[in-house]
């Protein structure tokens, strides 16, 4: 079942103006517009007109990998651009089709962001190349089946060094044996590597691993019965004495601090996300406000909608504006986790207050997926909990107010 649009005519908000009511997008360079209009175009020909499809059937369209690699947006920053622009990429990603904009943070950057900050030169040769151009996928493994906000105290998968071994070991005889296991993995079902953390038996540090998904001793089970982000496959993942090399061991981290840094870059994407889920969600609800007709005139005529509209477009240009000081931070040399958990926790509370004014103004269109506002609405719970609940986002940015940590 293909997405069935508001209107099959052209659309009467055309002329009207966009939902970057205040034009962040102005400061863009003029290579980074055309590029994120390159995005857009690519979004509304090969995501837009099946992602309700993907998402009823709970299936990823691996078969678009090579097209969304064909725009050279791995890691935006890494390749020059502004943390603004990486911003809007998620952004745009977002108001179009959340699960594809998870893969993308997933796989960029998580995974290929740890191959920049954290690989050797070796694993830097050996991986990073096909990573940046999907030609194979990552996935990265930390929140455990009994520990997410608190998996830093609680990590139970465990990582133990011997010599002398052969299989995944290195010229050294020297390898390390996983055991444990990992839940909610983006990207688990087929990715081809994962970075997996893990505590070192011998010193209670956290290490990290590049682990070949296809190692014996891991197996991999999809996560059935999501009602958000149905298109993204999160597995449940187990490793029985796994073996992998001390080649693959990430050398550059060595305590929950580096994992600390990742978080921060893929927290900051999520509260992009946030402000993508609300701009989907206005741009839905306005299309539908004008061309739907009640009572003899168009929803939009009525002044409880057009308050509700305003709501949702002012919650969303608050969070957008709150981002854009965000990417300015990361250019002066980065914010700091409270200053994003503020960011994540505001962002996500206004949006899932935006996503369900949508989804009244279509009434009953709003709960089937043929009019993209049920989707929004459901995807908008992940956002609300993942990368850091509004909960613990807001517990630490308490500690950083009040000197006293109400988490432990």
């Amino acid at each position: 079942m293909t997405q069935i649009p508001v209107s099959a005519g052209p659309s009467l908000v055309e002329a009207l103006p966009t939902a970057d009511f205040f034009d962040f997008e102005s400061l863009l360079s003029e290579p980074e517009q055309r590029k994120l209009n390159e995005l857009r175009e690519f979004l509304a020909r090969e995501i837009a007109p099946y992602a309700g499809e993907w998402w009823d059937n709970a299936e990823f369209p691996s078969h678009i990998l090579p097209k969304l690699a064909a725009l050279e947006l791995s890691t935006p920053s890494q390749r020059g651009y502004s943390h603004l622009f990486a911003g809007l990429v998620i952004v745009e990603m977002t108001r179009v089709d959340t699960s594809i904009a998870t893969f993308f943070l997933v796989h960029h950057d998580l995974f290929v962001e740890s191959l920049f900050e954290f690989g050797s030169t070796e694993q830097k040769a050996r991986l990073l190349d096909d990573a940046s151009n999907l030609r194979t996928t990552g996935a990265f493994a930390l929140t455990e089946p009994e520990h997410g906000s608190d998996v830093a105290g609680g990590m139970e998968t465990r990582a133990r060094r011997i010599s002398g071994l052969t299989g995944a070991a290195d010229d050294n005889g020297d390898c390390w044996v996983l055991n444990g296991a990992k839940r909610w993995i983006g990207n688990g079902t087929f990715c081809d590597y994962m970075l997996v953390w893990a505590l070192d038996e011998a010193d209670g540090a956290v290490r990290g691993f590049i682990v070949d998904a296809t190692l014996p001793g891991v197996s991999r089970r999809k996560i059935e019965h999501k009602i958000a982000l149905r298109t993204v496959q999160n597995a449940d993942i187990r490793f029985e004495d796994v073996r992998v090399a001390e080649a693959d061991r990430f050398a550059g981290i060595n305590s929950f601090t580096d994992t600390n840094h990742l978080l921060r870059g893929s927290r900051i994407m999520v509260a992009w996300q946030a402000v993508g889920q609300q701009l989907a969600a206005f741009d839905v609800a306005r299309q539908y406000a004008v061309e739907r007709r009640q009572f003899g005139r168009p929803l939009a005529k009525f002044q409880l909608i057009q308050q509700q509209l305003v709501t949702m477009l002012g919650n969303a240009v608050a969070s957008m504006g709150m981002m854009a000081r965000i990417a300015q931070l990361q250019e002066e040399g980065g914010a700091d986790m409270p200053q994003v958990a503020l960011a994540k926790s505001y962002s996500s509370s206004r949006m899932r207050e935006t996503v369900a004014m949508g989804r009244s103004i279509l009434g009953g269109n709003g709960i089937v997926t043929d009019y993209r506002m049920a989707k929004i609405f459901a995807d908008a719970e992940a956002i609300y909990t993942y990368e850091g609940s509004y909960e613990i986002n807001t517990l630490i940015v308490g500690r950083a107010v009040t000197g006293v940590s109400a988490i432990v």
